[in-house]
């Protein structure tokens, strides 16, 4: 089954109360942070509550992931250790840079389910790409773990060791886009092509700025990104509407595969529909739009069955 990130809310892993809080947010996945959100002198609070909460948040219909430090901290194989606990999803490798980490975390990732009594290879991972290194690595990031589910980008660090100091924040959305464009559309691409999802950057904009959030998401939409990491609860709904295929797109889409079947049927290769050629590409988009749809619908049954 396809897995639901349309929205991925951050939530600093060493504060109850926000956790707890994250549950009636409507977000598809919590990201328990144990990296930047989650100060030095807290991460072993933020290890035992990111470990203690999981079981509760999949009890909400939440998939659960865990940011846990990069490789280079030192600090990554204690917060495996701890958080690694069935229910787990996926693990949020912060910084990953090339293959070599990522097959360090699965290897750790090995460890601890034969530990712990887990299903082998069932804790996913998520890249995240946050330098030029990482970038230009993504292809074999990708390919060195079959638990790669997903990858993101992190746009703020990226644009910081590309020189551009406090970019991303100093500039309005719109004028920043040009300058992580390549960046995006590399990630997009390279994970549309292994069949994972690209999740996209953080909004940088005014948070209550909900319109600019708006059009940010439908372009990295458009580049290939099927969700957006969130810092804001404010931002939810927003990303969930845009990366929820839309009520008329849909109807389209069945008239597409009923109007194909019904020429198949004839014998026929094409038709028309409206007066547009409809051939096996259209149908084959057309099959894909409702099977997203219909993983938003299950997704949205089971956390509403959850409450």
């Amino acid at each position: 089954m396809t897995r639901i990130l349309r929205s991925m809310l951050y939530v600093p892993s060493n504060s109850w109360r926000m956790i707890n809080n994250s549950t009636s947010e409507g977000a598809d996945a919590i990201i328990l942070d144990l990296e930047d959100g989650c100060p030095m002198a807290e991460k072993e609070t933020g290890r035992v509550f990111a470990r203690d909460s999981i079981s509760m948040l999949k009890q909400h219909g939440l998939d659960v992931f865990v940011r846990v430090n990069s490789m280079e901290t030192g600090l990554t194989g204690t917060d495996i250790a701890y958080v690694v606990v069935p229910g787990l999803d996926a693990i949020m490798l912060a910084k990953a840079e090339a293959q070599e980490d990522v097959k360090a975390l699965d290897a750790l990732l090995k460890e601890q389910e034969k530990k712990k009594g887990i299903t082998p290879g069932s804790v996913q991972i998520m890249a995240l790409l946050e330098t030029p290194k990482g970038i230009l690595n993504i292809r074999e990031i990708i390919a060195a773990s079959p638990r790669m589910v997903a990858v993101g980008f992190g746009a703020g660090d990226f644009s910081r060791e590309m020189g551009a100091g406090m970019g991303v924040t100093k500039l309005s959305p719109d004028e920043y886009f040009p300058m992580i464009l390549h960046a995006r559309s590399s990630i997009a691409m390279a994970a549309r092509a292994a069949g994972i999802q690209a999740i996209d950057t953080p909004y940088f904009g005014l948070v209550i700025d909900l319109d600019g959030l708006r059009r940010e998401s439908e372009k990295v939409k458009l580049l290939g990104f099927s969700g957006k990491q969130l810092t804001h609860p404010r931002h939810v709904e927003v990303a969930n509407q845009v990366f929820t295929p839309a009520k008329a797109d849909v109807e389209y889409a069945k008239k597409v595969v009923e109007a194909y079947q019904e020429a198949r049927a004839k014998g026929l290769g094409a038709t028309t529909l409206g007066g547009k050629m409809i051939d096996f590409g259209s149908f084959k988009r057309a099959e894909s739009l409702l099977a997203s749809s219909r993983a938003v619908e299950e997704k949205e049954k089971r956390q509403a069955a959850s409450h």
